[in-house]
């Protein structure tokens, strides 16, 4: 198999595995890291917060099946993580999670003149997202986007 046919396939069954936990695959980095093949999994409650304990039990676990499974051919590290306060924004739940709150994007192609915008996400859609900056509305669609990350404020 090659690179994007194994990470597809470790995705689709990660993501089934933390669905049946009533939990969200947010990213999967696979990557090398000098001879190392280092797998991060990002996994988070739909609403928020996962714990130490139950990443370190999703860890052994997500090993478990990985050998079962036989995919990877090479010795692999596995750190299963929250994906922080800060996680990427992706996909539409993501979006919806976090109405009404600020966040920054960033494009792959202008919009006002723009490679990055910031702004109060007011409203999701399909294919955009469209937020308040500074009391004008603007529509961000979703193939124009690179990265999207929520602002935290800290008083």
């Amino acid at each position: 198999m090659h690179r994007q046919e194994i990470i597809t396939e470790l995705k689709n069954i990660i993501g089934e595995y933390l669905r049946v936990q009533g939990l969200d695959l947010v990213d999967l980095i696979y990557r090398y890291e000098g001879r190392d093949l280092i797998l991060r999994v990002l996994a988070d409650r739909p609403q928020g917060g996962i714990n130490l304990e139950e990443c370190a039990r999703l860890n052994n676990e997500i090993c478990r099946i990985f050998d079962e499974k036989d995919i990877l051919q090479a010795r692999y590290i596995l750190e299963v993580s929250s994906p922080g306060l800060d996680r990427p924004l992706k996909i539409k739940s993501d979006f919806e999670r976090c109405i009404n709150r600020k966040a920054r994007f960033f494009l792959s192609e202008p919009i006002n003149s723009k490679m990055e915008l910031k702004g109060i996400i007011t409203k999701v859609e399909d294919d955009a997202v469209y937020i308040d900056i500074e009391g004008e509305t603007a529509e961000i669609p979703l193939i124009k986007l690179t990265k999207a990350k929520q602002i935290i404020d800290i008083i």
